[in-house]
């Protein structure tokens, strides 16, 4: 089973520089597992405890792992993951 996984640009130095990797997983939480085996750290910084952080959007063919099964969504062959550290911050506008 090939899953494609696209990661952001901040996470490219733990898989060694690419945008966009391969996997195989049944779902979300065996995702985390493969992509901690060939990238070693990666699972860190995307779950604790299980979960994914709070953070950290994941996306199966563009719907939102967090209104499907959260971090048991089912994954299949030929499916498409995003993942997207949540941007906060910024200034007030008068």
């Amino acid at each position: 089973m090939s899953i494609k996984v696209r990661i952001p640009t901040p996470l490219q130095k733990l898989s060694n520089g690419k945008a966009e990797v391969e996997c195989s997983a049944k779902n979300i939480t065996e995702l985390l597992d493969a992509l901690e085996k060939d990238y070693p750290g990666m699972k860190e910084r995307l779950s604790e405890g299980g979960k994914v952080r709070r953070f950290i959007n994941i996306y199966v063919n563009e719907e939102d792992i967090r209104f499907v099964n959260k971090e048991e969504t089912a994954l299949e062959d030929g499916d498409s993951i995003s993942i997207v550290p949540a941007i906060a911050g910024g200034c007030g506008l008068s």
